[in-house]
């Protein structure tokens, strides 16, 4: 292949900012808890043991997911992509103008960056990845045949990001507190799946309909057509739709556990990929994917980068720890989040281009809390549960001191484990990721009210 065909290529290809993250305060990662004591009252029984993300407030992500916010154009994530002198690259999904917001975008993205990497290195070339998640990987991996030394910088003492298995002996199953649910058609293959394809929608009166997307995809095809971009959430009024019907907000709730922002946020234009009726879920070990791909590259965990110097002959970076140290080029993988938040210090300051894009796009929230149970409490074989409306049980609402948990995911009809996956997006998943766990217990068996055998019937 010559130089232009692959500068053609990467032109053509998905770019990127995903799940592998850097900052200047060398915190570790907040670690994964199991049930606290006391254990919150409610009429939903205790589980055996939970445990839950923090991405809002982990240092190393401000986040879990990008989206588009209103009036940004799609174009403005390839911007992101774009190299700087030729010195400096990014991959991740943040700029993947295709698939922003999932494991496919960052694997796209490392892909792509290696291809334009590949296009521009010599031989005997240092090349520095910073972040070692999916994006991370990706470039290492695909830089792998070539004959340059490839380092990896991780700020985390772990590799994967937001990819997180978290492997425990008293859990049946790896837990994962980063992304792990894909569409029915991804071809993502990362570690085996299970098909989540039965809903149960259920409000205080019982099992109910479940809603199409009909009216969102009237409100998008109307907005459209307008000549300035509008909220999803105004799309819809202005088609006569009432985001706040209880049915209509429920499924508004399940979108922004993919998305990481509520409707009020999320661009009509250029908006997420609407709720599939079927998922998948991985169950094995993602960890174990994204340290295949990294090989043998040169990988330095608990090392957050600070500062990256660039000029014509090179790339320096500065460490956490005040060490530097350097390399001919790099590739930044940290999430948009970080960046937004000047976690890395980059001299001279990137262009006006590529800051206008850092901020033009937002950061979203998707925290997730696993519950593992001895026995199940629950009787249905539904696998993806929602919560509509605000009411529990006899009427009353949901408590001040919790935050809503509107989606949750049942695992014991496709794996024999008696295990549920509460998911929370948006604002609400902000929230939740403040709790303490008590309070994030107390949330989680609060909203799973609606799914006591006694409440089946209203």
């Amino acid at each position: 292949m010559t130089r232009r065909q692959l500068l053609i290529g990467a032109g053509a290809g998905a770019l990127g900012v995903l799940l592998v993250s850097c900052t200047p305060e060398p915190t570790p990662t907040r670690t994964p808890t199991r049930t606290p004591t006391p254990l919150p009252t409610t009429k939903v029984p205790a589980p055996a043991a939970s445990m839950r993300s923090a991405w809002a407030t982990d240092p190393f992500s401000r986040g879990a997911v990008s989206y588009t916010r209103i009036g940004v154009q799609s174009a403005t994530r390839e911007t992101l992509a774009e190299p700087v002198q030729g010195r400096v690259y990014f991959a991740g999904e943040a700029t993947d103008a295709d698939n922003p917001g999932t494991m496919r975008g960052a694997i796209h993205s490392g892909e792509s960056a290696a291809m334009r990497l590949r296009a521009t290195v010599e031989a005997g070339e240092r090349i520095a990845v910073i972040g070692a998640g999916l994006a991370g990987a990706t470039v290492a991996a695909d830089l792998a045949d070539l004959d340059v030394e490839v380092t990896v910088f991780e700020a985390r003492d772990r590799v994967g990001g937001r990819i997180h298995s978290q492997v425990e002996d008293d859990w049946p199953l790896p837990v994962q507190l980063g992304g792990w649910l894909v569409g029915a058609d991804d071809d993502t293959a990362l570690a085996e799946t299970v098909e989540l394809a039965t809903a149960l929608w259920r409000s205080p009166e019982g099992a109910i309909e479940p809603p199409a997307n009909a009216a969102l995809e009237t409100a998008i095809a109307a907005a459209q057509a307008l000549p300035a971009d509008v909220s999803l959430a105004e799309a819809l009024t202005a088609t006569g739709a009432d985001p706040e019907e209880p049915t209509l907000a429920a499924l508004l709730a399940y979108l922004a556990t993919t998305s990481g922002a509520d409707a009020e946020k999320l661009s009509a234009w250029f908006p997420p990929a609407l709720p599939l009726a079927v998922s998948q879920g991985f169950i094995g070990d993602l960890t174990e994917f994204v340290q295949e791909r990294l090989g043998d590259a040169q990988l330095t965990l608990s090392s957050p980068v600070t500062r990256i110097a660039y000029d014509d002959s090179g790339v320096s970076l500065r460490l956490g720890t005040g060490e530097s140290t350097s390399f001919d080029r790099v590739v930044v993988t940290v999430p948009l989040g970080v960046l937004q938040r000047e976690g890395i210090e980059f001299a001279p300051p990137l262009p006006f281009t590529h800051r206008g894009a850092l901020n033009a796009l937002g950061m979203g929230h998707v925290e997730t809390i696993w519950l593992r149970y001895d026995e199940p409490f629950w009787d249905t074989d539904a696998t993806i549960w929602h919560v509509v409306g605000d009411g529990l049980g006899g009427g009353g609402l949901v408590r001040e001191d919790t935050v809503p948990v509107r989606t949750w995911i049942n695992l014991l009809p496709v794996t024999g484990e008696n295990l549920l996956v509460g998911i929370v997006g948006g604002d609400d998943a902000e929230k939740f990721a403040e709790l303490e766990e008590e309070g994030a217990l107390l949330s989680a068996l609060t909203s799973l009210e609606l799914f006591l055998p006694s409440a089946a019937t209203g």
